[in-house]
């Protein structure tokens, strides 16, 4: 079984579920600007770690199709993590500005 693309996938359906019933993030120009700028420091970063074999995946997890160097399960789980970053920030500054209100009343 190929685990690794299994739980990108399972990533990164549960992230669009979240935000969706959250912040819902992808209704915002800035969050596809953000993801952008990550996405050229993750093919530079990532790249040069998967190109010059620091980092090594078992092909025997992983479909095997790659960009560049980088497995396709890496750009999955990255998504996840920072959109469910950005969906966890907003949902405590949400919380946190609500709570401050409340103190001054």
């Amino acid at each position: 079984m190929k685990e690794y693309t299994f739980l990108a996938a399972v990533s990164v359906i549960l992230t669009i579920f979240i935000d969706c019933k959250s912040s819902k993030l992808y209704r915002r120009g800035e969050y596809y600007i953000f993801l952008a700028v990550i996405l050229f420091f993750k093919l530079l970063v990532n790249g040069y770690l998967t190109g010059n074999n620091i980092v090594i995946y078992n092909t025997r997890f992983f479909l095997g199709f790659r960009l560049g160097s980088i497995p396709l399960e890496d750009f999955l789980f990255g998504y996840s993590m920072v959109t469910l970053t950005l969906v966890f920030w907003e949902y405590f500054k949400k919380k946190f500005a609500l709570s401050r209100d409340n103190i001054g009343q």
